[in-house]
């Protein structure tokens, strides 16, 4: 599964840097792939919309901070839990329970951001 922010966020921001694909953003923030990967040029979005890798993106959410499904690995190749849950300090980020992933789509995703 991808990680989700919940609406209980403070928007305290500890989660941010902890996040070794750069997946999470402030809310309304617009976001790149880009950002925190080696991606360049191209990149095709989980619902086959091609991007530009250095494009803006819409924010996914406006008014607290958010994680980017498509850059979201729950840490997988990088730590053994995911970061953002470990520092949050009202417990907001959770599984997404309409995102359930295996290991192997997170250790491929991680691979694709980080080739």
């Amino acid at each position: 599964m991808a990680i989700i922010i919940t609406d209980e966020c403070i928007n305290c921001g500890a989660c941010e840097p902890e996040c070794p694909n750069n997946a999470i953003y402030e809310g309304g923030v617009e976001w790149k792939i880009s950002e925190g990967t080696t991606v360049t040029g191209s990149y095709t979005l989980e619902k086959g919309k091609v991007v530009d890798a250095d494009a803006e993106n819409a924010p996914v959410d406006e008014d607290i901070y958010y994680i980017v499904p498509e850059k979201c690995t729950e840490c997988k190749g990088f730590h053994e839990e995911p970061q953002c849950a470990a520092v949050c300090p009202v417990d907001c980020c959770v599984d997404d329970p309409d995102r359930e992933e295996s290991e192997e789509v997170l250790l491929a995703r991680q691979a694709r951001l980080h080739a």
